[in-house]
């Protein structure tokens, strides 16, 4: 029969998922505390996420919404520069390409 351990208190594991969240990886944790690192995220996981699905420090809902609409505004405008480049490269193409007309009138 295998070995089993008695249940961490619900303190311990709060502070562990705090530190995770905080940056510090399962494998550190694991090893500094003694816990398996998937003790580590199944604790995370039910105590209500992730360190990445943390609220990001100091952003609001209107800074993260602007945030959003500032990001849709850059992916636009590439994507003009870059139909705006192939154009100009065309146009250069077709102008060195066709000889100029003379008008001695």
């Amino acid at each position: 029969m295998p070995k089993t351990r008695p249940p961490y208190d619900s303190e311990f594991r709060q502070r562990i998922v705090e530190l995770h969240r905080s940056g510090r990886s399962l494998k550190s944790l694991a090893s500094e505390f003694g816990c398996t690192e998937q003790s580590i995220r199944n604790w995370s996981k039910h105590s209500g996420g992730t360190p990445s699905s943390a609220p990001k420090p100091g952003l609001g809902a209107d800074e993260k919404a602007e945030l959003e609409k500032l990001r849709r505004e850059v992916r636009t405008l590439r994507e003009e520069r870059d139909i705006l480049k192939k154009a100009a490269a065309w146009f250069a193409q077709e102008a060195a390409a066709t000889p100029k007309r003379r008008t001695d009138s």
